[in-house]
């Protein structure tokens, strides 16, 4: 019988060491280098240990020793890019804003910085969507970060440009401050104490408390308000002078600012799963064949709402549901001829060439395959006849939802002659079907 002769962890190569460590998290790390001295150097100061945690996580989605001109250190650099990496994904604008400025943005990886677009769809009857980059972040080879914004989303960075403050002045770029706020809440805010390429005044991304000392206007804005001038009337230092003073920092950054703050708020759920096939965002050709966004929810009781995505400032009937169900079970294939005969009497709202190549190619859609069978509601005939006290006709608020083989769906009413079909929008952290603002 041969002997087993035990190892410790010490025993192993280093470069076996650095890939087991580069599984950790920086809080197990961190009580794992306590255990002994050799441990604790390898955590605080080996380059190699932090790049491969870096690596692991980031290499796939960026180019990780481009960050910071590949200057800084890549334990600062993991620290960073985990804050960064929750913006990945869809955004919603809340709060006013320009009527003109699409309400989704798009936050994705670039070699050595994240670039945030507006999302809108095109004008042109199609499935394209426009893709318009506003916002680019990265880091300076000082460790601090950078964040610039083109206002109107006429200029694209390049790599280069992004490292050359002359560019930055000559196509009068903003520096912003990029403000987290919870994990679901960003604020994209002037910063007025920019003094050159990499030298602001305060860190170029805050968290919420640091945004709440130097900006004093969390989201919640009015309740801030009420909350200082009661604490001001009430404290024994409260004679006014620090109001006066911030009131006219205010009015000084009113007077000076280029741009006016922007919140947004992280559409957490965007994408299918497979206990929840219809959620998250979806684009389809609305009755009017223009193109339209549209989010899907589940609720915490099994129920399913679809809305189109837009402001928090539009009236309430834009917000309400265009359809929803209190049940998320789905009917099986085969259907009743009678159900049968609700889908196929139906036209499928698609754009004019597709519908032609579909035409011309059946089995190149999969619109014709529908595997399951959901009923719905409209929420626009359940509520609003109600408050005025009419009755509804139920042919007019049911429907149906129709989920396909390839995992789309569409989705329609038993009073109208059509079905919507819905599209991804966006797959494997790409937007799809992106178009140059000027072909829209």
């Amino acid at each position: 019988m041969e002997a087993v002769i035990p190892l410790s962890f010490s025993d192993f190569p280093e470069d076996v060491q650095l890939c087991v460590l580069s599984f950790l998290r920086p809080s197990d790390l961190a009580a794992f280098a306590s255990t002994c001295k050799r441990f604790l150097s390898l955590y605080r100061q080996d380059q190699r240990l932090w790049f491969s945690m870096c690596h692991r996580r980031w290499g796939s989605k960026t180019l990780i020793d481009k960050w910071g001109s590949g200057r800084i250190s890549y334990k600062h650099l993991y620290r960073i890019l985990h804050e960064y990496e929750n913006l990945i994904g869809f955004w919603r604008r809340s709060g006013d804003a320009p009527a003109s400025s699409p309400p989704l943005v798009f936050f994705e990886w670039g070699p050595f910085y994240i670039t945030g677009s507006r999302v809108s769809p095109s004008k042109n009857k199609g499935y394209e969507v426009i893709k318009k980059p506003f916002l680019w972040m990265s880091i300076a080879g000082n460790g601090q970060p950078v964040n610039y914004l083109d206002p109107d989303g006429k200029f694209e960075l390049t790599e280069e440009d992004l490292l050359d403050e002359s560019v930055v002045v000559e196509n009068e770029l903003i520096q912003v401050n990029v403000s987290f706020i919870g994990e679901c809440h960003v604020v994209v805010e002037e910063n007025l104490g920019y003094s050159g390429f990499g030298r602001a005044t305060s860190s170029g991304n805050l968290r919420a408390e640091e945004y709440e000392n130097v900006y004093g206007s969390p989201p919640d804005r009015l309740m801030t308000e009420i909350y200082q001038y009661f604490a001001n009337r009430t404290s024994p230092s409260g004679n006014g002078t620090s109001r006066r003073q911030r009131r006219r920092e205010r009015e000084k950054q009113g007077r000076m600012r280029k741009w006016e703050p922007e919140h947004f708020v992280k559409i957490v759920n965007c994408s299918p799963k497979p206990a929840r096939p219809l959620q998250g965002l979806w684009k389809g050709i609305c009755d009017d064949m223009s193109l339209d966004f549209y989010l899907v929810s589940y609720d915490d009781v099994g129920g399913i709402a679809c809305r189109k995505v837009g402001d928090s400032n539009r009236p309430l009937t834009y917000h309400a549901p265009i359809f929803w169900t209190s049940s998320s079970t789905f009917i099986e294939s085969p259907f009743s001829p009678e159900e049968d005969h609700i889908y196929n009497c139906r036209l499928h709202l698609t754009p004019l060439a597709e519908a032609h190549q579909s035409h011309n190619h059946p089995s190149s859609s999969d619109n014709g395959v529908v595997s399951r069978m959901l009923y719905i509601n409209s929420s626009y005939d359940l509520v609003i006849p109600d408050l005025a006290g009419t009755t509804v006709n139920p042919r007019h608020v049911e429907g149906r939802i129709w989920q396909y083989r390839n995992g789309t769906f569409g989705f329609g009413f038993l009073r109208d002659n059509y079905i919507i079909d819905l599209k991804h929008i966006a797959r494997n952290g790409h937007i799809l079907d992106t178009i140059e603002p000027s072909n829209s």
